[in-house]
Order: C-alpha cells, then sequence, then structure tokens
C-alpha cells in the first residue's frame, strides 16, 4: 500500500492574474464608494427611499468587494503547521458572509420600503432620476472590470452579478423618477424599493447556494463524481477506485481523496505511471490537488469502516 500527493497541479487551476484581481476590486470599491456619498447625499436631500435604500446596497458591495479581495490576498499566504492548506478557504467564507449581508440589507429595505408605501413623503422626481442615471454609468463600468472572470472564480461573479443587478436597479430608479416629477404619485419611490428588493434577493440567492455548499464542503458543481469514477475505471491496471471524496479549498481550487485499487501484477514504475496518470485525468475533471491511495490485489474493502 502506497500514498501520493499532488502538489504540484495547482497551477493548472483556473485562477486569475493577482495583480489584475487587485486592479479590479481597488477600481470597484473606489467607484462604488464614490457613488454611495452621491447617491446618499441625493436621497436625504430628494427625501427619496429608493436612492437611499440603493446607497445602503451599494454600500454593502463594496464592503463585499473589500472582503473579497482581503480574501484573494489571504490565499497567497504560504500554508503552515496550523494551517496545512493555507487561508484559501476565506475566498468561500468571505462568498457565505457576502450573501448574509446582502440578506441583511434585503430586510431593512423591505421593512422600510412597506412602511412608506402606507404612507408615501414626497420626494424630487428629477434629481432621483439624474443621481439614478448615473448610478447606471458607474454599476455598469465596474460589472464589466469582473465580466472576463465572472466565471473563473465565485467572488468574481458574485461582484459581477450584483454590480450589473445595481445597473438594472438604476434604470427602474430613473424611470421611477420620471414618473414622479410628472405625476406627483409619490408611492411608487417605495414601489420601486421593493422591486429593488427583489432584485437584490434574486440575485442573491444563487451566490447564498454556492457558498453554503461549499462551506460545508460538498461536492462543488464543476466536479462529477460519477464521470470522474467512470474516467478512471476505463484506465488499464485499475481494478476499482472507492471512499471518493471531493470538496473545495477555495473558489477555484477542488481536492479529492480516494483509495484505487490496482492490478496486483503491476511493477513499481507501472504503478506509480498509473497514479500520474491517474492524476493527469482528474484535473482535466477540475481536481487540482490529488490524495490518492492504491491497493494490489483483487480483494476489495468498500465499507465505510474498513
Amino acid at each position: 500500500m502506497s500514498s501520493s500527493h499532488s502538489h504540484d497541479h495547482h497551477h493548472h487551476a483556473h485562477t486569475v492574474d493577482m495583480s489584475q484581481v487587485n486592479r479590479i476590486f481597488i477600481i470597484g470599491i473606489t467607484l462604488n464608494l464614490l457613488f454611495v456619498v452621491i447617491e446618499a447625499a441625493a436621497g436625504f436631500y430628494t427625501n427619496s427611499l429608493a436612492l437611499l435604500t440603493d446607497a445602503g446596497h451599494n454600500l454593502s458591495d463594496a464592503a463585499g468587494l473589500a472582503l473579497s479581495l482581503m480574501a484573494f490576498r489571504l490565499t497567497k499566504v504560504k500554508a503552515g503547521k496550523n494551517f496545512t492548506y493555507g487561508y484559501s478557504k476565506t475566498t468561500i467564507l468571505v462568498a457565505l458572509a457576502n450573501a448574509i449581508i446582502l440578506l441583511i440589507a434585503i430586510g431593512s429595505i423591505g421593512y422600510e420600503a412597506v412602511q412608506r408605501l402606507y404612507k408615501p413623503e414626497p420626494a424630487q422626481g428629477s434629481i432621483m432620476a439624474i443621481v439614478a442615471g448615473i448610478g447606471i454609468v458607474i454599476n455598469a463600468a465596474s460589472a464589466l472590470l469582473f465580466f472576463r472572470d465572472k466565471d473563473k472564480e465565485l467572488n468574481m461573479r458574485g461582484a459581477y452579478v450584483h454590480l450589473a443587478a445595481d445597473a438594472v436597479v438604476s434604470v427602474g430608479v430613473v424611470i421611477a423618477g420620471i414618473v414622479i416629477f410628472y405625476t406627483h404619485l409619490y408611492w411608487i419611490d417605495s414601489a420601486i424599493s421593493i422591486v429593488i428588493m427583489l432584485v437584490i434577493l434574486y440575485s442573491t440567492i444563487g451566490l447564498l447556494n454556492d457558498s453554503l455548499r461549499l462551506s460545508l464542503d460538498a461536492v462543488p458543481r464543476n466536479v462529477d463524481l460519477e464521470e470522474l469514477k467512470a474516467g478512471i475505471m476505463k484506465m488499464e491496471g485499475v481494478v476499482d477506485i472507492y471512499h471518493i471524496h471531493a470538496w473545495a479549498l477555495s473558489t477555484t481550487v477542488n481536492a479529492l481523496t480516494a483509495h484505487i485499487v490496482v492490478n496486483e501484477n503491476l511493477t513499481a514504475t507501472d504503478e506509480q505511471l498509473l497514479k500520474d496518470n491517474i492524476k493527469h485525468e482528474l484535473l482535466h475533471l477540475n481536481i487540482h490537488h490529488a490524495t490518492l491511495e492504491t491497493e494490489r490485489g483483487n480483494v476489495l474493502c468498500k465499507e465505510e469502516e474498513c
């Protein structure tokens, strides 16, 4: 019986360039904070709940971007004797934290919007529309920063989805501002706040689900255990594979442990070559860190306590 650890495959993961990540997040954070100041000031000045609601959401986005950037930087810290995998999992915890922060924001938005829906307060539609128009430009520009890497990393995807949703929300606030300006139907301000809440909720559910799954060491969505097992079983010299466990080390790197039963007639050299081939196959199946324990012979041991 022997064990084999694959530590040299990390560089094959779908990672993003760290210097570019720094630049993208810092630009995104700066743009969002600048807009939060403008939007909050305009919201207080015009007595617009929609603007104040969106300002609060943009502030949570900026905080989320800052947390994500911190997590990315922690992934570069070298592993030590107490944290043998390093701090890679902070990217998952931050994605989960961002989702929870957004849910809290949604609750507070909903409460205030329903209160004001029954007691509408006057709002200046023209300023609402102008400020929200600025928001469309800033949010769309910020979302485009994350567009290229949105399918590579959960936090990048979360940032893209939320910023893109913010741009759509701003379009709604522009329309509401124009309608209020011409009709003086002030209840529309609260109604659009509820729409904002629903848009944010919809965009948050997916992020919450994925980050919670990864936090609980569920099999990552981009790993198909049946496909993985079938691919390995086709390899010459493999008798069986069992005790397969797959989980995420970070939002971009997946790990796996498994017992491989190999043909008892294999030489030591052939066995090592087979393990290397299995690791290569796993890499194509989104497993970047594999720990394989090999056993010789045809006597199989499939009980969990074995």
